[in-house]
């Protein structure tokens, strides 16, 4: 599948990178042992270049940025320019941004922000005599999100559905969240805006949609969902809470998206939130408390180490985009299917791709793929090969003997 086009006006969103900082590309002779590396939309090799700057920012910004020492001086300055530099990279103001320890933290931080601000704007209009039984739901947060989202934002819903929340909100208010899982086109394997629309009803919350497809490539149609959204917040800015938009943007990356909501970076393994305005446009409510920092956001010691990458410049940050389109666009699924043999296929590859049974450590098909209409037997073979910055035409023509040569051997172990 390859995906193409096609960006977004949104409430939150969220994003992955290849932080390659160096010119020539040392990356594949330094981890792979021999091996092609061809699994970029998992994640991205850190750059050596990468390495050094944490390495000396673990050296010589190790204090306080709280402090007005130098080591405590340079981590502030660390921070401020990673911050400024996320937020050019997105289009936004330096203050939207928000640091967090990754995507998973960012992700719920959305869900939770969108049902602590649907009880609460129901708290202030307990005198409408209709809030218990608004859709023949009660009052249940109501949240959409489609049926391919990445485990963070799937497994968020799906949790808060059996959540009791009794204990949080009171015997008068909602036991459980109410989720809708918008199915994708069988033809197209995108989401469709209308299916999104009709979904909406006067409890929703959240609208949280993929940008990206992390193993097809398709590109949602965010844009055009957001429109929609923005009109429904319009119609019933006096009569009901309004909806939030998130997308997960980890595969794609672009300039110019309004947006409310939330977003993660990896880079050196970390994650940062994209807020409009935070707490004041769009409301933001803490996961858990502690030292104030991230302005009370999200409180926690600043993990300066892993902030230093993303102090790029522009010229940099152009080739991070760059790459991570190569990377979106270059997807390639192919299923190797010999009934008896699947678990051989993996020993059998000298190339490391995307094992899309085994990506979340449980052996069972991609549920993406599944919802595409893919069979059950050829989702549970299926590979994922995804080039980055440093593939080589000559990784290609080896990897496409390497396929050639492992389905000869399957084919006589069979």
């Amino acid at each position: 599948y390859i995906g193409s086009s096609g960006l977004s006006q949104l409430n939150m969103k969220s994003f992955a990178f290849d932080l390659s900082h160096a010119p020539e590309c040392s990356l594949q002779n330094s981890f792979v042992c021999c091996r092609i590396y061809m699994d970029y939309n998992a994640t991205t090799p850190v750059d050596p270049e990468v390495v050094r700057v944490i390495t000396d920012a673990l050296t010589d910004a190790w204090g306080n940025p709280s402090s007005n020492y130098l080591p405590g001086l340079k981590a502030r300055d660390i921070i401020y320019h990673s911050r400024d530099t996320i937020a050019r990279m997105v289009g936004g103001k330096a203050e939207d941004i928000i640091f967090t320890s990754g995507g998973t933290e960012a992700n719920n931080l959305v869900f939770h922000t969108a049902v602590e601000h649907f009880r609460k704007s129901k708290t202030s209009a307990q005198g409408d005599t209709n809030s218990k039984q608004l859709n023949g739901r009660g009052s249940l947060p109501h949240i959409i999100i489609s049926s391919v989202e990445h485990d963070p934002i799937k497994l968020t819903a799906k949790h808060l559905l059996k959540e009791d929340l009794c204990g949080l909100i009171g015997p008068d208010w909602v036991l459980v969240v109410d989720v809708t899982f918008v199915p994708i086109s069988k033809v197209t394997a995108r989401v469709e805006v209308e299916d999104v629309i009709a979904a909406i009803c006067p409890t929703t919350c959240l609208v949280s949609i993929m940008l990206a497809n992390n193993e097809t490539g398709i590109i949602m149609p965010i844009k055009d969902i957001c429109q929609r959204v923005r009109e429904v917040n319009k119609q019933r800015a006096a009569s009901a809470p309004r909806i939030l938009l998130h997308t997960d943007a980890a595969q794609k990356i672009r300039d110019g998206n309004p947006v409310d909501g939330m977003f993660q970076f990896y880079g050196p393994r970390i994650g940062a939130l994209f807020v409009n305005d935070p707490g004041t446009t769009t409301p933001v409510y803490p996961l858990f408390f502690g030292g104030g920092q991230e302005r009370n956001f999200r409180p926690g010691y600043d993990m300066v180490y892993c902030m230093v990458g993303f102090c790029m410049d522009d010229e940099l940050l152009n080739r991070i985009k760059t790459s991570m389109l190569l990377i979106l666009k270059s997807i390639l699924l192919l299923s190797l299917y010999f009934s008896e043999l699947r678990t051989h296929t993996w020993k059998i590859l000298n190339v490391f791709c995307g094992n899309l049974v085994m990506c979340s450590h449980f052996l069972r098909p991609s549920h993406i793929l599944l919802s595409c209409g893919i069979p059950y037997h050829v989702a549970t073979n299926a590979l994922r090969i995804s080039v980055g910055r440093c593939t080589s035409r000559e990784d290609v023509d080896i990897v496409v003997e390497d396929l050639r040569d492992t389905v000869e051997q399957l084919e006589r172990m069979n």
